[in-house]
């Protein structure tokens, strides 16, 4: 088996690298050496550490090989097209039949997690396995707005988390990762679920505790939405072929009780609405005229109304935030305008979608029916964003 550390762990100055991750993995061996089938050695791919690129771990259970990061990953915290390269080249010339792919912070990820995605691969039940962490209540919002439901209804993958950190893969899943990240440059995100919906492969979710928080440097939200946008929007546009056709929904085999959304630090301040709202109708009086180019009339009239409701009435219904996604979609597709302005337009109407949630979301469960709706309600339009592709001009604004 095979488990590829992203190039986090050779940050400079740090002085434990690679081996902070031994332990997990002699433990993960132990659980393994107990199956039916036990355990071979486990091959530790890690990242060059600047002061001692040439060091090897000596261990009966685990050995390791290093691997030279690209220039730029260490910016990134999420899986990239490089760290896919390296993984599919190890699995190539190691012949491993299953990698695991750990991001930053993998150290205390619970054991029991990576050993139900290992063992999912491992006994053929699925190509791809990846975990749905507990998350607070006001955590991982872009993936709910976003992520999430459009992967959804797109591909028919209900996979809670979309761009996963961490993920175990068939030899066939990795294979395919890495021929598509051949075509990528070497730090462009991927998008597993997608490759695997799109090959066919089967996929399992495995529930797991709350996952070390992941640093993620100096950018900001608009760095963020612009980085992932234009990903899965590319994504999207990549795969038209594929999921314009009308197909099943797919069978993701589900490990474990899925809490995904916890309430340890209570409902969100519904204070914090306020500035929400603030930088919502910042963005509607200074971005106006180019969401005028992107969105149509009954889009707008809906912004419009939206952003002088008061703020204990203020709600973006489902229907203007999936509609607005969309659109938005398509304009990225059509490049109506400069694909870093349009995100950065996408801006202050994602934030309209926050305040409404947290204004809404009191609970756990008021989170979960939130999140479970908007899912819906993407899957209902997906017709309107069928037509618009096929047919742009019909659809002009």
């Amino acid at each position: 088996m095979l488990v590829c550390l992203g190039p986090t762990f050779a940050e400079p100055g740090s002085t434990t690298g690679f081996r902070v991750i031994v332990p997990l993995l002699e433990a993960l061996h132990a659980r393994l050496a107990d199956g039916p089938n036990g355990a071979s050695p486990i091959l530790l791919a890690h990242p060059a550490l600047p002061s001692m690129p040439e060091e090897r771990l000596r261990n009966d259970l685990v050995r390791s090989v290093a691997y030279t990061p690209a220039s730029d990953a260490r910016t990134m915290w999420l899986q990239t097209a490089a760290d896919y390269r390296v993984a599919r080249d190890l699995m190539v010339e190691h012949q491993c039949t299953c990698c695991l792919m750990l991001g930053a912070e993998a150290q205390d990820v619970a054991p029991d997690t990576l050993l139900a995605m290992i063992d999912t691969v491992l006994r053929g039940q699925a190509d791809l396995a990846v975990p749905c962490y507990e998350t607070e209540i006001d955590e991982a919002l872009l993936n709910s707005a976003l992520i999430y439901p459009l992967t959804r209804s797109i591909y028919g993958a209900n996979v809670r988390m979309p761009l996963p950190v961490d993920l175990a893969m068939s030899a066939r899943m990795c294979e395919r990762m890495g021929q598509a990240a051949a075509k990528a440059l070497p730090g462009a995100l991927m998008w597993p679920i997608a490759e695997a919906a799109a090959a066919g492969f089967s996929l399992a979710e495995v529930a797991s505790a709350r996952r070390p928080d992941l640093q993620r440097g100096d950018i900001d939200l608009n760095g963020i939405i612009a980085l992932i946008g234009s990903s899965i929007f590319s994504d999207v546009e990549s795969k038209a072929q594929f999921w314009q056709r009308t197909r099943p929904l797919l069978e993701v085999k589900h490990i474990g009780q899925n809490a995904a959304i916890t309430a340890n630090k209570g409902a969100p301040d519904k204070a914090e609405a306020n500035t929400l709202i603030d930088s919502f109708r910042l963005g509607y009086g200074n971005l106006h005229e180019i969401w005028a180019l992107v969105l149509p009339p009954n889009s707008l009239l809906g912004l419009k109304k939206l952003s002088l409701m008061p703020v204990e009435n203020f709600r973006m219904s489902n229907a203007l935030w999936v509609r607005v996604v969309y659109d938005f979609l398509l304009a990225h597709r059509l490049r109506t305008i400069n694909r870093g302005h349009l995100l950065g337009a996408l801006t202050p109407l994602y934030l309209a979608w926050v305040a409404t949630y947290v204004l809404e979301c009191d609970t756990p469960d008021d989170a979960k029916k939130h999140v479970e709706a908007l899912a819906l309600a993407f899957e209902a339009d997906k017709p309107y964003l069928v037509s618009r592709w096929r047919w742009p001009d019909r659809f002009n604004p």
